[in-house]
């Protein structure tokens, strides 16, 4: 099969495509014909420093759909021509090739109304969004959330579903990305390179506070949001934990919640671990409803990842793009 190789770790900005062997599923796995992956940050992010569990060559890529080929021993719910979409381990080779491997429990049904191209666009960003806001933040209707970096691909699937459940959305992006974020669902756009955003998020708000934050840019901005949330607001953060002590008194009680995703793979909770798969059935049904859009912002070859993930690490790129491995 043809597969975008990383030779060793530093290099992902000059992968190669080369042939190297097929994988074979073992018990309670499936072989994926992949027709679409996903990029996110997190593969020039991981790949920059390397992982002691990896064998080089490695193969990147987290988010992948396609066509199953073959199941392993005791996959009973799963057969060959299932189309499917998923979100990989992080520790095993992954999508950036023409086949890969992926644990049967937390893979999706994709109907065929759907693309692989669009389903593809969704793993990472969406089931992370997903995840702080429905397992860990619990939002309701008439809520107020401030979402960081709506123009990104978390913000951006956060922006979609909490508007749908009827929060107001304050969200920070660039100037240039206003327009876009206030299509997805933002309420209120706040320009973080001219304005300060806990000045105007308490300006919104009344003077009163968000109820929930959802940081993704790090442990500094989260630190800094404790002071746009209300009594018994909470924090979700995937890029850095805030400094506890900030903010939180007996007269301002918060709650806090980390957002791992991938990390559910290093533990032996299987329950855990499907829970991917359902929030990838929500996920897909929501797309279905109209209620999400994949934000795609291009899509691209299989040679052409490398660079991607260069304009990705400039930090410049909104929505998403994915990779189109295999054509329709």
């Amino acid at each position: 099969m043809k597969a975008l190789l990383l030779k060793a770790k530093g290099q992902w900005d000059s992968m190669p495509v080369e042939e190297i062997d097929t994988p074979s599923p073992g018990k309670g796995e499936v072989l994926v014909k992949i027709h679409a992956a996903g990029l996110n940050p997190v593969d020039y992010k991981t790949a920059t420093n390397g992982n002691p569990n990896w064998e080089y060559p490695h193969i990147l890529g987290l988010d992948g759909a396609g066509i199953i080929e073959q199941v392993g021993d005791e996959v009973t719910e799963w057969k060959a021509g299932d189309r499917v979409v998923y979100h990989g381990d992080l520790m095993r080779k992954g999508t950036f090739a023409q086949y890969a491997i992926a644990q049967a429990h937390t893979i999706s049904k994709l109907p065929e109304s759907i693309s692989f191209v669009h389903a593809a666009a969704i793993p990472t960003a969406g089931y992370t969004a997903y995840q702080a806001l429905f397992r860990k933040l619990h939002i309701h209707r008439g809520q107020t959330i401030l979402i960081h970096a709506g123009a990104g691909g978390v913000g951006g699937y956060a922006i979609q579903m909490v508007k749908y459940m009827g929060l107001t959305v304050i969200t920070t992006a660039s100037r240039h990305n206003h327009d876009f974020v206030k299509k997805l669902g933002a309420d209120y756009a706040i320009d973080y390179k001219e304005e300060d955003f806990v000045n105007r998020t308490l300006e919104i708000t009344n003077g009163i506070g968000v109820h929930a934050v959802l940081d993704t840019v790090s442990s500094d901005n989260a630190t800094k949001s404790l002071d746009t949330l209300t009594f018994n607001g909470q924090m979700a953060y995937i890029a850095g934990a805030p400094d506890f002590a900030q903010g939180v008194s007996f007269a301002r009680p918060l709650s806090f919640h980390q957002i791992a995703l991938g990390g559910v793979y290093q533990s032996s909770n299987t329950a855990e671990q499907a829970d991917l798969a359902m929030m990838g059935d929500e996920m897909i049904n929501l797309l279905l409803g109209g209620y999400v859009d994949p934000m795609i912002k291009k899509t691209i070859s299989l040679e052409e990842i490398p660079q991607a993930l260069v304009e990705l690490s400039e930090r410049h790129v909104t929505g998403k793009i994915v990779a189109e491995i295999e054509q329709e």
